[in-house]
């Protein structure tokens, strides 16, 4: 939402496009949309990896691995939690290498490795990314039945600077 009464919004996504992106961007349509292809999104919808663009997600811990799975594409994304870094061994992937870590009561969950050929959902909307693209979210458990998620998305290649998403609380 806004930066309080009277205040400058925060920007958006599209916002912080750099002119290149922008130009990019206005070029695609819906029709050039990769979900319409079964390719899952790097991003999902209400700003939110976990759903990816539907609307369930589920979050399953073991003491080494957490792994989000998604009512789409029937999507899953595998986050260790052994503090190993992030692998430089594999291919880029739709859906990027995440690795998580606790901090005090929040899990977060860093993901970079991206492909270049997917799109994401921010505000709404589709948008384009790079393989440049990282996403760090903080995933916090207010009481037993809210969740509340924020996150970054930084982009070089795409966006002037990070992309601070609207903090969502789930319920």
């Amino acid at each position: 939402g806004p930066g309080g009464a009277g205040g400058t919004p925060p920007p958006s996504y599209t916002s912080l496009y750099q002119p290149a992106a922008a130009a990019r961007a206005a070029l695609l349509s819906d029709e050039d949309d990769p979900t319409l292809k079964c390719v899952p999104v790097a991003f999902g919808t209400l700003n939110v990896r976990l759903w990816n663009v539907g609307a369930v997600g589920q979050i399953v811990a073991t003491p080494k691995m957490v792994v989000m799975l998604s009512e789409t594409f029937h999507d899953y994304q595998l986050v260790p939690t052994d503090g190993r870094p992030h692998r430089d061994d594999q291919p880029p992937t739709y859906r990027g290498d995440s690795v998580g870590r606790w901090d005090g009561d929040t899990f977060v969950v860093d993901t970079t490795n991206f492909t270049d050929d997917t799109w994401m959902y921010a505000e709404g909307r589709v948008s384009i990314h790079s393989d440049a693209l990282r996403i760090v979210e903080r995933y916090r458990r207010v009481d037993a039945n809210t969740l509340e998620i924020e996150a970054t998305v930084e982009d070089p290649k795409v966006l002037t600077g990070p992309w601070t998403v609207p903090k969502q609380t789930l319920q």
